[in-house]
């Protein structure tokens, strides 16, 4: 199984989905980690206060383009409640997952990196682009 999501994470690097920019988003957030240089830039669109279009420009490591990649596969078209309960879920699916039981219901493909938890270090690079998008999130639901 570790095999599988290797290639997957690796797929997901290479050819990363939703990769891009929006010409007017709602909402542009940036995040950096400055342990191992990756940055990435997220943008989104609202409708009806659900993520109409989510994309991101990134530079760093497999894992954190990876993470960015299934992250807005599946976000998009989440209303504000889903998504925040998901983004929340996938954090503690990477630094909390001791038994090794992540909700595949809720998180989908994104399980695939559930054996970050393995290895502190990398946390970080998983989780940059969630935490932008939840920023965005907050933020845009408060104005």
């Amino acid at each position: 199984m570790d095999d599988l999501y290797q290639e997957i994470i690796m797929d997901h690097s290479r050819n990363p989905k939703n990769f891009g920019t929006i010409d007017k988003p709602d909402s542009l957030n940036e995040a950096i980690n400055p342990l191992c240089g990756d940055s990435i830039k997220i943008y989104l669109t609202f409708e009806n206060n659900k993520i109409a279009n989510i994309k991101f420009q990134s530079e760093g490591c497999a894992i954190s383009k990876a993470s960015a990649s299934l992250m807005t596969e599946l976000l998009l078209d989440k209303d504000f409640h889903t998504a925040t309960s998901t983004i929340n879920e996938f954090h503690k699916m990477v630094t909390e997952n001791e038994k090794d039981d992540p909700n595949e219901e809720i998180l989908g493909d994104t399980i695939v990196l559930s054996n970050i938890s393995k290895y502190p270090n990398r946390i970080k690079c998983a989780t940059m682009c969630w935490h932008a998008v939840k920023e965005s999130l907050e933020t845009h639901k408060n104005n």
